[in-house]
């Protein structure tokens, strides 16, 4: 009987010592994940907007573009061609574009500047490399053009490129390329270029409307003022249906955006940008009583649906 009962009791501890190996083994496997809830989500993303400094709306705008955004260089008929620079590395040909037959420029509204000759941009490391021209006598005009092309179609205005020779184009990522003047619209201050050469993974801008803009709503544009660039400049949509005379009144333009955001000779061409990053126009010229030139704080812009239905059958 003794026996039985000393058996009955050790059986017991065993169970009692598994059941409790168990328990302590259930208790020590780690808590299934709990799925996170709204205010989980809410509180992250205030922590982040608390601790975190974001891009600003025209900062985010700008840099939409950035990468679009060319400078223009044209020089004079009569000088000496240089040798063209070799192309980069990473560089490829231009798809071949239908190009019409290039007409004779005619005169065009200046950058409100008392010169055609702008003032020389600094010097650059490219400038001195083999095969460069020498930009300190035989260029002309400086300016900005947008890519609105992956195949490197370029628009700008006509008066940065009137009386060309030879025109170039500086890509964002420093490669040179020459280009061919596919049509130029004096009337309209408009050119389309073609980039004989273009870098890799060329972006092109995207196109937005200007119907739907309105007195202070936010601009950028994005240029080569003086050829220091690309620059970047905010400001308002100061009005709507403007019209702007050429200093020489050779030049009326009309159905233009009036914008204050900073703009000198130099942006001529470049993109006049909304808060989406969409280009919406053209710069083309500012106002300036003096006659020197320099920004007042009343810039024009082309509208870009002016811009496209000025060369007929759109390339972009």
């Amino acid at each position: 009987m003794k026996r039985v009962t000393i058996y009955g009791w050790l059986s017991a501890a065993v169970a009692l010592v598994f059941i409790a190996g168990v328990g302590v083994a259930w208790l020590m496997q780690p808590a299934s994940p709990r799925a996170p809830t709204q205010a989980d989500i809410d509180s992250a993303v205030l922590h982040t907007l608390q601790t975190k400094s974001l891009p600003s709306r025209t900062a985010r705008a700008a840099e939409a573009v950035r990468e679009s955004v060319v400078e223009v260089r044209s020089y004079a008929p009569g000088e000496d061609k240089a040798k063209p620079a070799p192309a980069a590395p990473d560089s490829k040909p231009a798809p071949s574009a239908k190009a019409p037959t290039r007409p004779s420029p005619k005169s065009s509204p200046k950058f409100s500047a008392p010169s055609p000759t702008p003032t020389p941009a600094p010097p650059r490391d490219e400038i001195a490399a083999e095969g460069m021209p020498d930009h300190k006598t035989e260029e002309r005009q400086i300016g900005t053009g947008v890519v609105v092309t992956e195949s490197g179609i370029v628009i700008t205005n006509h008066h940065v490129i009137a009386d060309a020779s030879r025109v170039e184009i500086r890509f964002h990522d420093g490669h040179i390329a020459e280009a061919s003047i596919l049509q130029a619209i004096p009337e309209k201050d408009i050119a389309i270029l073609q980039a004989k050469s273009i870098p890799d993974d060329l972006p092109a801008a995207t196109l937005g409307s200007s119907r739907e803009l309105a007195p202070g709503a936010e601009v950028v544009a994005v240029g080569f003022p003086f050829g220091i660039g690309p620059s970047v400049s905010a400001g308002v949509v100061s009005g709507l249906d403007r019209q702007f005379v050429s200093p020489d009144n050779k030049q009326k333009l009309d159905k233009l955006i009036q914008f204050d955001a900073a703009a000198n000779p130099g942006n001529s061409g470049g993109p006049l940008v909304n808060m989406n990053g969409e280009v919406v126009g053209i710069v083309t010229a500012i106002l300036n009583p003096n006659k020197d030139g320099t920004f007042l704080g009343i810039g024009f812009a082309i509208t870009i649906e002016s811009a496209g239905a000025s060369i007929g059958s759109s390339p972009f």
